[in-house]
């Protein structure tokens, strides 16, 4: 009540109190609420360093007691999300500005406000599948800015006043402000997305221009100073909606001068290069109209194709069935799984499946046959989705688009955010295998492709290029 109603000094003593109380009580279900409006008071009062050092306990405490907080699912999002969000965005906001104002502890400041909002995501992935195992293996887990040379990390976060650029080159941290809200920002997001879908105008080129110059423009010269060919970009919630290729410095478009790749999170689980070992490949597609959806008559070409480049098995149509997909993948260790058919991933979870011929394949039935552990001795390497769908413009629908690898346990999976005629799918992922064969990197050898793609007339649109991802480990 005090805090409410302006008597700051007065709700500090009392929250003071609470919090030794709840302390004493050994009882971190209720000092972190302490803790949280301790800093917030703190916040108002100027006293950066109490705020800091309150918020970091009311974090700690929460995620000590994640497990036990009872979560609710309304609209596809969860009441954890709703109700605690506010509390890691808070600190970051606070962690960064304390780092742009403090170079001596520049670095270690952003690390923590990066390591907060890994949290925090990774709690948003274990909602969306409800699932507390879906960012396991952790003791195989390394961080991505130690991974490869030529490689920077683009870490955006919006905040409500501003948007905060952190890029790390190695162990080098770099941060980059720039003035535009969040909420102008997802403006400008959406925009762009539903623009860029439009295969019959280039009306996308002021959109793209635009969020160019806000998360690309400003790293630019730090970009071009390290030598970078490859940017990882780790999406906020606000960015995971569009494709980091598609935007326009003004003269060509990003895929031109850098390959891109999404990564969920800043760890990926036992990185190597698909080069290191021989491929066994699983290719299942299916170009027939079944449960109610229509043929995909090039899926047939497709399958052809990538089985005469990688070998392996090749399944098609009535033979690619769930009980064959399952057998088949416990009873050979396949490194490569290419599906090659209708798919969705949506907002809700449950409405998120890949097509066989008998019926759709769910997140839990792929995890089951492809997950490692009681199966599997090693990871998949590669999961590549064509002609699959997300939810337009939906962030929940990308998350498990993004997700899908981790779900799987599979180190990367190439994917696309929205539906591409199954002609141009089928010629670009064929391209990304002939690239891959000649020794290239995964996320290399998607930018080879899709420029390969754009530079035809047909599909010089970026509708038909853009959308693929990269999605986990990109070598």
């Amino acid at each position: 009540m005090y805090a409410q109603s302006g008597g700051t000094e007065a709700a500090a003593k009392l929250t003071d109190s609470a919090l030794f109380t709840a302390q004493q009580a050994a009882a971190p279900e209720l000092s972190y609420r302490w803790d949280w409006q301790r800093a917030r008071l703190a916040k108002q009062q100027g006293d950066t360093a109490t705020a800091l050092v309150s918020y970091r306990r009311a974090v700690n405490a929460l995620q000590s007691v994640r497990k036990d907080i009872p979560v609710d699912y309304r609209d596809g999002r969860s009441s954890y999300q709703t109700m605690f969000k506010p509390l890691y965005m808070e600190f970051t906001d606070l962690l960064l500005r304390r780092a742009a104002a403090d170079p001596r502890h520049t670095a270690p400041l952003i690390r923590e406000a990066r390591d907060t909002l890994e949290a925090l995501k990774a709690s948003e992935l274990q909602d969306y599948f409800r699932d507390s195992c879906v960012a396991s293996f952790e003791a195989r887990r390394q961080s991505i800015t130690a991974i490869a040379p030529g490689s920077a990390v683009l870490y955006p976060i919006a905040l409500p006043d501003r948007l905060e650029l952190l890029v790390s080159f190695g162990e080098e941290q770099r941060q980059v402000t720039v003035p535009v809200s969040a909420a102008a920002l997802q403006r400008e997001v959406q925009n762009f997305r539903e623009l860029l879908e439009k295969r019959t105008t280039n009306e996308y080129l002021v959109p793209a221009r635009q969020l160019y110059d806000q998360l690309i423009r400003p790293i630019d010269p730090l970009l071009a100073a390290h030598g970078i060919d490859t940017v990882v970009i780790v999406p906020d919630s606000v960015l995971r909606v569009i494709p980091f290729a598609a935007l326009h410095d003004g003269r060509q478009f990003l895929i031109e001068r850098y390959a891109t790749a999404i990564a969920p999170s800043m760890q990926l689980v036992d990185p190597k290069p698909l080069a290191d070992r021989p491929n066994v490949a699983l290719i299942l597609g299916v170009s027939q109209s079944v449960q109610g959806f229509v043929d995909l008559p090039n899926v047939s070409r497709e399958i052809d194709e990538v089985h005469q480049i990688e070998g392996g098995k090749a399944i098609l149509n009535d033979a690619f069935t769930e009980a064959r997909f399952g057998a088949e993948l416990r009873s050979t260790s396949y490194n490569i799984v290419h599906i090659a058919s209708h798919g969705q991933f949506d907002v809700d979870p449950k409405q998120t499946f890949l097509l066989a011929y008998d019926g759709p394949l769910r997140m839990d039935q792929l995890e089951d046959s492809i997950k490692y552990g009681e199966r599997r001795e090693s990871a998949l390497e590669l999961l590549v989705l064509s002609a699959c769908e997300t939810a337009s413009g939906d962030d929940r629908a990308a998350l498990g688009l993004a997700g899908v690898a981790l779900k799987a346990g599979a180190r990367s999976a190439l994917a696309s955010l929205w539906y591409v005629s199954d002609e141009a799918a089928g010629a670009l992922v064929v391209d990304f295998y002939r690239s891959l064969k000649s020794g290239q990197s995964k996320a290399r050898a998607l930018q080879a492709a899709q420029r390969k793609l754009a530079s035809g007339q047909r599909y010089a649109h970026p509708a038909y290029w853009s959308p693929f991802l990269m999605i986990g480990n990109w070598l």
